[in-house]
């Protein structure tokens, strides 16, 4: 049910205990060292169009302070002003509109984060993370993103992903140029191809023992098409999210050294999950009022939705009911005054509140049935712990900001903010919803850093601790 992909089951990506070197970006320097990279576009003759002269115009003028403060901060256009729900709309300035090619944009609006990998399970290997969040250079209203790795003993993943936002306001030149843009409204796509060897499984239910722990390979091959909207009006309160997704399951032996493969130590629902292909019909409403999407600092998120595969390889039927509430409450900050005059994104400390219950209802797979653990919940434990027909979650966390208004690190890439989060992350599984909520609750607590580009570019790390593990998870976004 979130924003940020069509499925509410709370499957999310293997956090893989692996040793993960590298930044989420390469400096220009590192490829194309600015100056030789200007230099370069200045002795080529531009384009014998008139198109081509005006792109080559936008990248000799192209200011990276152009309505941006030398600290950082960024007055809103009074267009703002005039649009519904005027808190709603990011303001992205001509600063951070950067013209070029994505290798003349690099760890501005175009990034690459390289991974290498070294574990037994899974072999040595390596990959890159190719984001780009002005995609084929739409004035910033498409983000792209590309993920690439493969090892040794053939654990890899091919992905791709595509979103177009579709509120999208030019601001005039003479209120200084940029655009507006409201996060909710959006197409979204995605296609990919993951091997997976080191997946677990421990059994069903919130009582489930960590020495029942066992692996499994996992083969999934997926395509996805989303749109959400706002239904009474651009960047209104309802939102409206319906998509397609098909996923193909093709499982092997597990090959974590030191637990037993799956398909022995639960035979029967290994088989179950072999070789399944399953279309998944999606949707739901939300009434939300936070000031973002992607990175509240204030308002109430209520909202239902459903998942329902009525196609299957087995015959069979089934889905996903849910419904999640989350809340951001701005309290004073000890480290920074907050908001200065009419302030795009500024820095504000908070108190998040969030919870999601999940049912199934039909047959499904396993590995399509609702989790826990992992990266957006229960962060103390490893990825889908806990595994029922039905569960529930609720999160707090502390948000706060220690460098407010960021620093430079180059004349053109600056850092927006850094910040930390204490959480703690509380839920359960069950055979049914009543057995969940009267089921063995399981707790996770940590603390979290925040790296910020801008608004809608946050990254974090989550160190969770569980009285059986401790957890760290590397994620773009917020958990709820």
């Amino acid at each position: 049910m979130g924003s940020n992909a069509p499925r509410m089951s709370g499957r999310q990506l293997p956090s893989p205990r692996v040793l993960l070197l590298g930044l989420f970006g390469l400096s220009t320097a590192a490829l194309f060292p600015s100056g030789v990279a200007a230099q370069a576009r200045h002795d080529q003759p531009p384009p014998d169009t008139a198109q081509g002269r005006q792109t080559q115009d936008r990248v000799r003028l192209y200011d990276p302070t152009a309505g941006i403060d030398p600290d950082g901060r960024i007055e809103r256009p009074p267009l703002a002003d005039e649009l519904p729900h005027p808190e709603r709309w990011r303001f992205i300035p001509e600063g951070r509109i950067v013209p070029g090619s994505p290798f003349e944009r690099l760890f501005q609006t175009s990034f690459i984060a390289p991974q290498f990998f070294a574990e037994p399970d899974i072999g040595v290997g390596g990959g890159l993370v190719l984001t780009d969040i002005d995609f084929r250079n739409q004035r910033r209203q498409e983000f792209a993103g590309v993920f690439l790795s493969y090892t040794t003993e053939g654990q890899q993943s091919y992905r791709m992903l595509w979103r177009r936002f579709t509120d999208h306001r030019e601001v005039p030149e003479e209120q200084g140029g940029g655009v507006l843009q409201s996060e909710r409204s959006f197409w979204f796509a995605s296609a990919g191809y993951q091997r997976t060897l080191t997946r677990r499984f421990y059994g069903f239910g919130a009582d489930s023992r960590s020495t029942d722990e066992t692996s499994y390979t996992d083969e999934l091959t997926s395509l996805a098409l989303a749109r959400q909207i706002t239904l009474d009006q651009a960047a209104g309160d309802w939102i409206g999210h319906f998509g397609l997704q098909f996923d193909h399951h093709q499982l092997q032996r597990g090959r974590v050294s030191a637990v037993p493969s799956m398909d022995q130590s639960f035979p029967e629902v290994f088989a179950r999950g072999d070789d399944q292909a399953l279309l998944w019909l999606e949707g739901g409403i939300d009434w939300n009022t936070r000031d973002s999407l992607h990175n509240p600092n204030e308002g109430t998120t209520a909202g239902i939705g459903i998942s329902f595969a009525p196609a299957q390889t087995s015959g069979d039927q089934g889905g996903l009911v849910g419904a999640r509430f989350t809340h951001v409450q701005p309290i004073p900050s000890p480290f920074h005054d907050g908001r200065e005059g009419d302030e795009e994104s500024p820095p504000i400390d908070a108190l998040a509140f969030g919870a999601f219950v999940s049912s199934t209802f039909g047959d499904l797979p396993f590995y399509a049935q609702p989790s826990l653990g992992g990266s957006n919940s229960l962060r103390g434990y490893i990825n889908n712990r806990f595994t029922g027909d039905s569960v529930w979650h609720a999160s707090a966390e502390y948000r706060f900001w220690f460098v407010p208004r960021g620093f430079p690190i180059t004349r053109r890439i600056r850092v927006e903010r850094l910040g930390a989060a204490l959480f703690y992350d509380v839920g359960s599984v069950g055979n049914d919803l009543g057995d969940a909520l009267s089921g063995t609750v399981r707790d996770s607590w940590g603390v979290g850093l925040r790296f910020a580009l801008e608004r809608l570019a946050l990254f974090r790390v989550d160190v969770g601790v569980s009285d059986e593990d401790t957890n760290l998870t590397l994620s773009y976004g917020l958990p709820f």
